[in-house]
C-alpha cells in the first residue's frame, strides 16, 4: 500500500501543478448542463492521471468523472475527480483540489486530496489515520451544535428539483454557528478531518466527490452516515459527515423536515 500511496500522492501533485498553472488564463468551458460545466483544465488534469494509471496498472480499473469508466481485469479500483471545484476554478476562485482514492474489494482503502493553492495535501490509508502534509489529523471536539462550524453545498438540479438542500440549510442555518458553501466537497470532507469544519452534509453527490474525503473522515475519528443515520456508501443519495460528537444532533435537527 506505501508504493501505492507514494504513487497516488505524486499523481494529485502533478495534476494539482498542472491545475495551478492555468488557473489565470482564460478557459474553453462545455455545459453538460445549465449550471454544470466543464474546462478543458479538468479534461487536462484528467488525461494525466488516467494515462499515468493505465500505464502503471493496466489491470486496475478506473472512474473518474468526465471520461467512461474503465473496467479493470481485479478487484481494485481508482476513484478520481481531476479537478473538484470546477465552478470555482472556471471563475478564478482559488478553491479547488484533485480527489484521488482507491478501492479494494468494494472498501475505500486509500485517500489523497491535494489544494495546490495552499500546497495542502491530505492522505489516508485505511486503518492507519489521516495525515495533512505529515501531521496526523483529528476530528474536532466541539460536542455543543450551536457553536459548531458547518459546511454543505447544492445539487446541479437545484432550479428543477424539489430536493435541493434549501430546506436542510434553513433548518441547520438557525441551530449552529455559521455554515459555509465553498463548492468543493472533497475540499470540505478533507477539512473536516482536519478540525476546521465539525460537520458537512449535502445531497446526490458523485463518488468521485465523497471516495477519499470520507476515508479522510473516518481515520480521523469522524462519523459518516445518510443524513438520517443510516449506513452510507460512495452510491447513497445523500451524506452526512461529522466529528462525531455533534451527528445524532444533526440527524435530529433534519428530521424536522
Amino acid at each position: 500500500m506505501l508504493k501505492l500511496k507514494s504513487f497516488a500522492v505524486d499523481l494529485a501533485c502533478q495534476a494539482g501543478a498542472l491545475l495551478k498553472k492555468k488557473l489565470s488564463r482564460t478557459h474553453k468551458i462545455h455545459y453538460k448542463g445549465k449550471i454544470n460545466l466543464v474546462t478543458e483544465a479538468d479534461k487536462m488534469s484528467e488525461a494525466l492521471i488516467m494515462k499515468s494509471i493505465k500505464k502503471t496498472f493496466p489491470d486496475h480499473g478506473i472512474l473518474s468523472e468526465e471520461s467512461p469508466a474503465v473496467s479493470g481485469s481485479g478487484k481494485i479500483r481508482w476513484i478520481i475527480d481531476p479537478l473538484d471545484g470546477t465552478t470555482n476554478y472556471a471563475h478564478g476562485y482559488p478553491v479547488f483540489c484533485v480527489s484521488i482514492a482507491l478501492e479494494v474489494d468494494g472498501e475505500m482503502a486509500l485517500g489523497v486530496i491535494y489544494d495546490p493553492m495552499r500546497e495542502e495535501l491530505f492522505s489516508a490509508t485505511r486503518g492507519k489515520g489521516a495525515y495533512l502534509n505529515g501531521r496526523k489529523l483529528t476530528v474536532s471536539s466541539v460536542k455543543n451544535i450551536s457553536r459548531s462550524l458547518l459546511a454543505t453545498g447544492f445539487p446541479y438540479d437545484i432550479r428543477e428539483s424539489k430536493e435541493n438542500n434549501l430546506d436542510y440549510f434553513n433548518l441547520m442555518a438557525v441551530n449552529v454557528q455559521a455554515i459555509r458553501r465553498a463548492g468543493a466537497a472533497a475540499l470540505d470532507l478533507a477539512y473536516l478531518a482536519a478540525g476546521r469544519f465539525d460537520g458537512f452534509w449535502e445531497l446526490k453527490l458523485k463518488p468521485w466527490d465523497t471516495a477519499a474525503g470520507c476515508l479522510m473522515v473516518e481515520e480521523s475519528g469522524g462519523r459518516v452516515s445518510n443524513l438520517f443515520g443510516e449506513k452510507w456508501d460512495i452510491s447513497s443519495s445523500s451524506l452526512l459527515a461529522s466529528n462525531t460528537l455533534i451527528h445524532k444532533k444533526m440527524i435530529n435537527i433534519f428530521r424536522q423536515k
